[in-house]
């Protein structure tokens, strides 16, 4: 029997009864369908946190209070500590360095905001004018800070657009006093709409000069430093520099933590790898259960094409050929359902861009060779018992129906 044959013999008993045919087909399409979405879930993910942090530029750094051993994105950066202040005069001696361009300083806390009889709670943002280049933001409305000593509390301040909206409705918000706490600071400009950033909503912020928001919220120390190194090629000569710098005023304690933009992003591409990894393994357990169903399914068939079989033995088909016969059905069963699921899992990704398109829904190339590839592997794997039954099968008692 030549493999035209025996492809031609398969695909006509599996044509012969469609519903069975089909019961399988739709288990492996589900299957292959359910790595495609959620590969592309945990890759959309990915490339969400990415962009946002390179959204921030190619050459930013992170200087942050406390030491922390590992690099990368550690604990202190979202807990905050600090065994030892960084101090305004401790950002502002940064600029020493001939690789650091910009220095943003930052203190961040929580006030409450009113105007006109309305208020709500906030996050209140200390920073100087440098802040507005470095994170790349826009002022819709009005102006950002004014370039001024950092040490001056000036009252001014400006407002992110949730902000505007909501306690200024109806009339301009530049120019207007707005209270914060227990003191008040004229509205110089209004940000431009642009949603949660680096896990910060900068829509619901009211950033204000960096003495005026210590003074505010009583902190002697700054929350982090934002520099940016001069381009891309001097951020590690700037971090070089600023832990010296920060050491030497220090008293010769290493105290701090200099994060750059790229340690972040390969933490996060190995955080969300794994886990992409991760879902792609939980998703190809129900390929298993598909090769399972297959193989079920084919023992049943063996019992019921008894007749079949022993006709084909008695026309001369040997072992071989009976076994390769029943595995060429469980081939073509699992790479046709591989195919429908890599088309069902593509339609449910662009379904799911069309839901949320704020991510970028893309399966990776190797889930859907995966996919495929573990599909038709279940498909062969469990197919070759019930081949091996069949062609055990006695050609006599096979016609007898026995």
């Amino acid at each position: 029997m030549t493999f035209v044959d025996c492809t031609r013999v398969a695909a006509s008993a599996l044509l012969r009864y469609p519903l069975r045919t089909a019961m399988m087909l739709l288990a492996t399409a589900i299957g292959v369908s359910a790595v495609l979405m959620l590969t592309s879930l945990g890759e959309a993910a990915r490339r969400f946190v990415a962009g946002e942090f390179q959204s921030l530029g190619t050459h930013l750094l992170v200087v942050l209070p406390g030491k922390i051993e590992t690099s990368g994105m550690g604990p202190g950066l979202m807990a905050g500590e600090s065994p030892r202040d960084i101090t305004l005069d401790d950002a502002r001696a940064l600029l020493r360095s001939p690789a650091v361009e910009k220095v943003a300083p930052l203190v961040v806390g929580a006030a409450t905001v009113s105007h006109a009889g309305l208020e709500r709670d906030i996050t209140i943002m200390g920073a100087t004018a440098e802040l507005l280049e470095v994170r790349h933001w826009q002022v819709a409305i009005g102006k950002f800070l004014r370039q001024q000593d950092w040490d001056r509390a000036s009252p001014e301040c400006v407002i992110g657009h949730v902000i505007a909206r909501e306690l200024f409705a109806g009339q301009a918000a530049v120019g207007q006093w707005l209270r914060v706490g227990d003191r008040r600071c004229r509205v110089a400009g209004v940000l431009v709409e642009q949603g949660i950033s680096v896990m910060v909503n900068v829509d619901e912020l009211v950033i204000m000069p960096v003495s005026s928001a210590q003074q505010l919220l009583n902190v002697p120390g700054l929350f982090r430093v934002l520099v940016q190194s001069s381009d891309r090629e001097a951020v590690l000569r700037a971090k070089r520099d600023i832990i010296a710098i920060m050491r030497e005023r220090h008293r010769g304690i290493e105290d701090v933590t200099v994060i750059t933009q790229d340690s972040v992003l390969a933490t996060f591409d190995e955080i969300f790898g794994a886990l992409t990894a991760a879902l792609a393994g939980i998703a190809s357990v129900s390929l298993v259960v598909a090769g399972v169903l297959i193989m079920n399914v084919m023992l049943v068939a063996v019992s019921q094409r008894t007749r079949e079989i022993g006709l084909l033995k008695a026309l001369g088909a040997n072992r071989s050929e009976v076994t390769r016969l029943f595995i060429t059905e469980a081939v073509i069963l699992s790479m046709f359902g591989a195919i429908a699921g890599t088309g069902l899992g593509y339609a449910a990704v662009g379904l799911m861009q069309v839901l949320y398109p704020a991510l970028d829904f893309r399966p990776p190339l190797w889930a859907v060779a995966g996919a495929f590839a573990v599909a038709v592997g279940c498909g062969l794997l469990f197919g070759i018992l019930p081949a091996r039954r069949a062609a055990r099968l006695d050609p006599i008692a096979a016609l007898a129906g026995r």
